[in-house]
């Protein structure tokens, strides 16, 4: 597509900003926001404040680094939601005043389905239909994608997602934030079948990860009383487990949707979908069904303003703007077309 856009996308703590241009992504710029490890998780008010102070100098790295100028920009696509809502004031306030500023139209997107468009930032990229598992640590989602803006959920976490699954465990094992690559890097010197974790019952492609939650709270506390070092000495086998029953459930309902929908294609997507585990059990699953699977790269799979970009070059083909009176979302449906 002939068009230049600019991504923003500030939905949680990482402020990143890309440009796309005639189908490629010049620049993709994050600043991440340390100070979180020091809670144990997000702290939302210090999250925006981060914000507000990253995001010029990241528009200002990602313009030198594609050799850009603001005049240059054809539209401003922006993360509306869903997010931390603190988070997406700060994006939301500076896509619509620097859309006004340059009079050109003004883009929101979902974040979730920028994630699933990810796909189409480079090669190689899936063939429609396709079932995209969307993994992340506020959304777990089954999403039925037709074409690029036309997408149907046919199953969702009913409770937590798969990404919070992962940093609540990390927590109980007292491991830093976020605990979900901590425990992907101890998993790889453990045994996933080390120890026996019950697998959620199954409906209809819904999720549901807090019950998993609560037994392996129990579990541990459980074998605490009998060895107070049960942690410390079994750390690896005990993350191989957690993450090899987390990626069991996961796959389990994707390849049960993949034999539902008859699709040829499946892909992951979301912050998860960097999960070593995962990624080798999905290519594992389409060797052995003949079925093509896609994994993007991981500076996609983390949020990013390129998928925003991408994401806001489909839409602006549709011509699918909106005015200046737009507000941030932090609950935004999924946008089913």
């Amino acid at each position: 597509m002939n068009c230049t856009i600019l991504g923003i996308e500030t939905s949680c703590d990482d402020t990143s900003i890309a440009l796309y241009k005639n189908s490629k992504i010049l620049a993709n710029i994050t600043a991440s926001q340390d100070i979180h490890k020091n809670y144990g998780g997000v702290f939302p008010e210090k999250a925006s404040r981060a914000h507000q102070i990253h995001i010029i100098p990241v528009l200002d790295a990602c313009l030198k680094k594609a050799n850009c100028d603001l005049e240059s920009i054809d539209a401003i696509a922006f993360t509306q939601g869903p997010g931390l809502i603190g988070s997406l004031m700060v994006g939301c306030s500076f896509a619509k005043s620097l859309a006004f500023a340059l009079d050109i139209p003004l883009i929101p997107v979902h974040h979730m389905q920028a994630h699933i468009l990810a796909h189409f930032i480079e090669e190689p990229m899936p063939d429609f239909p396709f079932i995209c598992l969307t993994v992340s640590g506020g959304h777990t989602q089954l999403i039925f994608v037709e074409d690029y803006l036309k997408m149907t959920v046919i199953g969702q976490t009913k409770d937590d997602a798969a990404g919070e699954a992962f940093d609540k465990t990390a927590k109980m094992l007292g491991l830093p934030y976020p605990g979900g690559p901590v425990i992907d890097k101890l998993a790889q010197s453990g045994n996933p079948k080390a120890f026996s974790l019950p697998l959620p019952k199954k409906d209809i492609h819904n999720f549901s990860f807090s019950g998993l939650k609560t037994a392996i709270l129990y579990f541990l506390r459980d074998n605490e009383k009998i060895n107070s070092n049960f942690k410390n000495e079994n750390i690896n086998d005990i993350c191989a487990s957690v993450q090899g029953t987390i990626v069991t459930y996961l796959l389990r309902e994707l390849k049960d949707a993949v034999e539902e929908y008859k699709v040829q294609s499946v892909a992951i997507a979301g912050g998860v979908s960097a999960n070593s585990y995962l990624r080798q059990e999905l290519l594992k699953f389409g060797l052995e069904n003949k079925i093509k699977t896609y994994i993007p790269a991981f500076e996609y799979c983390t949020d990013n303003g390129a998928m925003i970009a991408q994401a806001g070059a489909f839409l602006f083909a549709e011509k699918m703007f909106l005015d200046y009176k737009i507000s941030p979302d932090p609950r935004l449906p999924f946008p089913e077309i």
